[in-house]
């Protein structure tokens, strides 16, 4: 590991504009470098240790790249996304008086 991805990895772990779920799997991913147990780490962060392990041997594998979220599947939208603004902004006006 670079000095640049552990810095990255801090400055994520510590971020406070950044998706709560990166935030959380950074501050794995630090206490995992600073030598911290697994055991202790899923006490601290109140998670269980599969879910430490997870994303320890997810970013060992990909690195920052690792924490992100993967794509769900799901039910697709119902509207193309150019569309949900027409539909959406009546809803959000004033009611007339």
């Amino acid at each position: 590991m670079t000095d640049e991805e552990r810095q990255a990895v801090a400055r994520l772990a510590h971020a406070r504009t950044a998706p709560a779920r990166a935030v959380e799997r950074a501050r794995v991913v630090v206490a995992a470098l600073d030598g911290q147990l697994v055991e202790e780490i899923a006490a601290e962060q109140h998670l269980s240790r599969h879910t430490v392990y997870l994303w320890v041997h997810r970013f060992e594998q990909r690195g920052l790249a690792g924490l992100e979220d993967h794509t769900r599947s799901g039910r697709p939208r119902t509207y193309p996304g150019a569309h949900v603004g027409e539909i959406v902004a009546p809803a959000r006006t004033k009611p007339k008086t």
